[in-house]
């Protein structure tokens, strides 16, 4: 009997398909029923061949080889996974599968994890698709019962090769026509590179920045406070001496009412959630990076099946969910949120345009919770944020507007302007599912806070009891932190000085890289040493500074790959031809690697260390990651690197800061980096007694907080360069 290959892109999710599919039979590569076999990739199993598959001459980096423009790009079997890649060459090639189901991620990187396997193997069985937004039993059953052709995904399969090609023919020939020139590890792409540029160009911008005093006066009478307000509405001035002078002509003197105005206005909730939109509440509320949000979605998307598909880039829903959101509704109507449930359940759900709009929705819609129930107690601290946070999103979106009265006041004090406003709430609507206001309601746009006013009439007099001259300054523009950086990515033109037709393009185009990508952009950055951090803030080392003034400039430009998002957009609906777009990559690689060659400038590292790298005895260099310090040898052909020092979340127990792992092997020592705290402590010790604990710590606690420790000590070890340079041999120019 026949049966149909199912290619799902992790083992999680092929055991929750075969499960619903009624496969049982384990064979630990792919699980087998009676009409499906399940088996999955590991991320990308196979990839674009390295350079050096194409000629011995890639195996030396050089200027003189470059740029590398193979004829046809050949695929090749990843090593760490070719175990995999080869039980799924088995499976599609048995005589009883007759057809393949890919049903990895839904989306352009999914749909090319499952075919590059199917064309590296060479099968040319027929292909069908799963397309689905969430994992719970039920849309994996209705999806199967809706299978598409695979035919319906073949441009965006072009689109996915054309941006892989794309990113090798200029990523690799820029990185390494500028490691060669310069003798140093610099990387270069067509998204981390305009990020960083923004990040450099910030940080220029607040070194520039000159503060300048400016001014506003504040009046109280009785009850309340006002602010003076000029002829062209505005609260402040720069003028000193004009502040000065209406100080003293309303000092002491009797106002009058000019005019209450009461009007009755509606707050409607914000939006839905896209991936961007919550990875910068969560880090703005919890502090969380893009790439930990989008891990912790993935795992209440796929593991929990409580919420939909993470990767999407819309805030809408579309039509055909409406008619299930009751059943949401019900699967979420459990403690902190039932009532808010019921009461919407107990009305008519009306499908307005502010949520619902099919042509706001490309291959996925927002997040929204599933209909599967959740088991709250199953959910780690972090994972229950992100759900609060989606889940009291989708409430609000389906409950009335925020109503309230907003009085406005205007007085005239001796021929001077001042202004009050005050709220009154009629109905809390929406913002009755968050504890406290989502929003900053403090000072509204125009400067002014609400505040409880008395009941005032036209014409009523008022006394000024005292008058305030408040003295401020400017400020500089702030750094970015991981949420205003997504936002940055997201529309760069507020960010960034182009013309008005580049600002159109690229609010067109999304900005910078795809909703999937930007956190791990981000993460490039921080790995490749050009960005760090300085509490939440981040900064340009160095090393990033110098490598925005050697990229070329069409590179550090947010429109050319805004424009190349554009164009794979349009190849993905098939209204542009592929082979154009690669063509196009080519001749622009050409022209960057000329430039970079042609460049009289100079790359001086300025962290080196006086420590000799015991490899190769050149100086090592200091750089900080994210998760601490650690020495890197300087020559790029070396590549040695070792810890100096680990940020850990053990802490310490004089004073509470969060300790630092210093040192190697058994030499290894926690200590406190509070200079008012001498605390320093052996690891081996410190961890027997962190076991030995009979606090709260439990035996659970405990192995949590080592496999932590691992994870740190190995992204900490985890340099960009390691596997690029490893193995090869450079020409001594």
């Amino acid at each position: 009997m026949g049966r149909s290959l199912v290619i799902a892109e992790k083992p999680s999710v092929g055991r929750d398909l075969a499960k619903v599919l009624k496969c049982n039979v384990n064979k630990n590569s792919y699980i087998e029923g009676n009409k499906y076999i399940v088996t999955w990739a590991l991320g990308h199993l196979v990839g674009l061949a390295d350079p050096e598959v194409y000629s011995d001459k890639y195996k030396n980096w050089s200027l003189e080889t470059l740029p590398m423009l193979p004829g046809n790009m050949k695929l090749m079997v990843l090593p760490k996974t070719s175990k995999q890649f080869y039980e799924i060459k088995k499976l599609l090639n048995r005589e009883d599968v007759t057809d393949i189901i890919i049903a990895t991620d839904a989306g352009r990187e999914g749909e090319l994890v499952a075919r590059w396997i199917i064309e590296k193997v060479g099968s040319k069985k027929p292909i069908r698709r799963l397309w689905i937004s969430s994992q719970t039993d039920k849309a994996i059953n209705d999806g199967f019962k809706n299978l598409k052709p695979g035919k319906a995904y073949e441009n965006l399969y072009k689109a996915a090769v054309c941006r892989a090609e794309a990113d090798w023919i200029v990523g690799l020939n820029v990185t390494r026509a500028l490691t060669c020139k310069y003798n140093a590890q610099l990387s270069a792409g067509r998204v981390q590179s305009p990020t960083l540029a923004m990040i450099v160009q910030r940080e220029e911008d607040i070194k520039n920045f000159k503060p300048k005093d400016y001014y506003t006066i504040t009046a109280k009478t009785k009850g309340f406070s006002l602010q003076w307000m000029n002829k062209d509405n505005n609260h402040s001035t720069f003028d000193e001496k004009l502040a000065n002078s209406i100080v003293e002509k309303v000092k002491g003197r009797e106002g009058e009412i000019v005019s209450v105005t009461e009007s009755n206005k509606k707050k409607y909730s914000p939006a839905l959630y896209d991936l961007t939109e919550l990875q910068r509440d969560a880090n703005r509320i919890f502090g969380y990076s893009a790439k930990q949000t989008l891990s912790i979605m993935q795992r209440l998307y796929e593991n929990h099946k409580i919420l939909t598909y993470p990767r999407t880039d819309s805030r809408y829903i579309s039509q055909d969910i409406v008619a299930t959101i009751p059943e949401r509704l019900n699967a979420i109507a459990t403690g902190v949120y039932r009532s808010a449930a019921s009461e919407i359940l107990k009305g008519k759900i009306i499908a307005n345009k502010s949520f619902v709009d099919d042509s706001k929705v490309s291959d996925h819609h927002a997040i929204i919770p599933t209909e599967q129930r959740p088991n709250i107690l199953n959910l780690s601290q972090e994972e229950k944020h992100i759900y609060d946070l989606v889940v009291k999103r989708f409430l609000s979106i389906l409950l009335p507007p925020f109503e309230y009265i907003q009085t406005n006041i205007v007085a005239n004090i001796n021929g001077e302007t001042f202004v009050a406003k005050g709220k009154v709430t009629k109905s809390k609507g929406w913002k009755k599912v968050y504890d406290k206001d989502v929003e900053e309601d403090a000072a509204s746009e125009d400067g002014l806070r609400d505040q409880e006013l008395p009941a005032l009439n036209k014409g009523d007099k008022i006394s000024v009891t005292s008058v305030q001259l408040n003295k401020l300054q400017t400020k500089a523009p702030a750094r970015f932190n991981e949420g205003t950086l997504l936002s940055a990515m997201e529309n760069p033109q507020k960010y960034v000085k182009v013309d008005k037709d580049a600002a159109k393009t690229l609010g067109e185009t999304g900005g910078l890289g795809t909703v999937a990508t930007r956190a791990d952009i981000i993460e490039k950055l921080f790995n490749s040493f050009v960005i760090e951090k300085s509490g939440k803030d981040i900064v340009p080392t160095s090393k990033g500074k110098q490598l925005i003034e050697l990229v070329p400039n069409e590179l550090k430009s947010p429109l050319l790959t805004a424009k190349w998002e554009s164009a794979l957009e349009d190849i993905s609906k098939g209204k542009q031809d592929a082979h154009n777009f690669v063509r196009d990559m080519r001749n622009y690689a050409t022209a960057l690697v000329a430039a970079v060659k042609m460049s009289n400038d100079k790359f001086r590292h300025d962290n080196m260390t006086g420590k000799k790298c015991p490899v190769c005895g050149k100086y090592m260099l200091e750089v900080k990651g994210k998760n601490g310090i650690m020495n890197v040898c300087q020559d790029r052909a070396c590549g040695h690197r070792e810890s100096v020092s680990r940020n850990t979340n053990a802490r310490c127990p004089e004073c509470h800061k969060k300790l630092e792992l210093r040192g190697q092997g058994e030499g290894q020592i926690y200590v406190c980096p509070n200079v008012n705290c001498s605390f320093k402590e052996k690891a081996s010790s410190f961890n027997k007694r962190f076991k030995n604990n009979d606090s709260k710590n439990t035996k659970r606690d405990v192995q949590n907080y080592m496999k932590k420790m691992k994870k740190e000590a190995e992204e900490m070890n985890d340099n960009p360069f390691a596997e690029l340079l490893s193995g090869l041999k450079f020409d001594d120019k």
